[in-house]
């Protein structure tokens, strides 16, 4: 597959997101592995994968599993996280939502049960994509766009409105955009999903409580930043103090993540 590298998650915001960005629970996993109907034979392909915090849990449930990313820094980051982890039928190619036509020219069409999709999707051209996924999916799988809840800055709580706030005055920007979470993104998932013929469309929710440390938040924060955007050195101090000061004195920050779970089936 060609290689794009048009990803910004790369060097140390790729160490952040490998330590920081939030996986996801059993409960989640166990969710979706019924929605797709996953077993020990089953094999899938997770899009955008990311430094594996979707494709390694759904390996240990699975045959094997292959994920795919734009981004070097990202895949060998999933890579140490696999052997650390012991996962031995996981395969990791470096490529593009839209280098998926040459994947199905070496593996041949209909080789996977299933194919999933997390937060990576608005950078996509999403029609374009299940159309593509509809080659490499067999008849009767599935394909589930995972929406691990939505940005840290955009909840309706009082440390998010404070954390948003302090970024915004740091970019010198508003931030506004949900990242694909939004209603209306969904409504387009779930219409390019029919077009591409997986019709049958159903959505199910998870959701779960985390506590995040001051540490946690930071690098999850960092872990969505550009390289270039990325404070370092006596940046760095300034920026967390500066968030130190806009959070107050709390210690942990409580999220309700609510997780969403888009699966189309043909």
């Amino acid at each position: 597959m060609t290689a794009t590298p048009t990803s910004t998650f790369h060097g140390p915001v790729a160490e952040h997101y490998a330590r920081f960005r939030r996986g996801y629970p059993p409960v989640v996993v166990d969710e979706l592995a019924a929605a797709l109907d996953l077993d020990a034979g089953s094999r899938v392909l997770d899009v955008g994968c990311g430094t594996g915090q979707l494709t390694l849990p759904l390996a240990a449930r699975t045959r094997a599993a292959l994920g795919v990313d734009v981004e070097p820094d990202m895949l060998r980051l999933a890579h140490r996280a696999a052997a650390d982890a012991g996962a031995g039928n996981v395969t990791w190619v470096l490529g593009a939502d839209r280098d998926l036509g040459a994947l199905a020219a070496f593996t041949g069409e209909d080789v996977f049960d299933a194919a999933t999709i997390g937060q990576a999707l608005h950078w996509m051209d999403v029609p374009d994509l299940f159309r593509r996924l509809a080659l490499l999916v067999r008849p009767g799988g599935g394909v589930a766009v995972v929406t691990n809840g939505e940005p840290q800055w955009l909840l309706d709580v009082a440390w998010s409105r404070a954390l948003r706030g302090h970024l915004e005055r740091w970019l010198g920007r508003p931030l506004t955009a949900r990242c694909g979470t939004d209603a209306d993104s969904r409504r387009g998932y779930r219409d390019a999903l029919v077009a591409a013929g997986f019709a049958r469309v159903e959505e199910r929710a998870v959701a779960y409580r985390d506590e995040l440390t001051f540490a946690q938040l930071v690098g999850s924060v960092y872990s969505a930043m550009s390289p270039d955007s990325l404070p370092t050195g006596e940046a760095r101090e300034t920026f967390e103090h500066r968030l130190r000061e806009a959070l107050g004195p709390a210690t942990t920050f409580t999220e309700d993540v609510r997780v969403s779970l888009l699966v189309g089936r043909s």
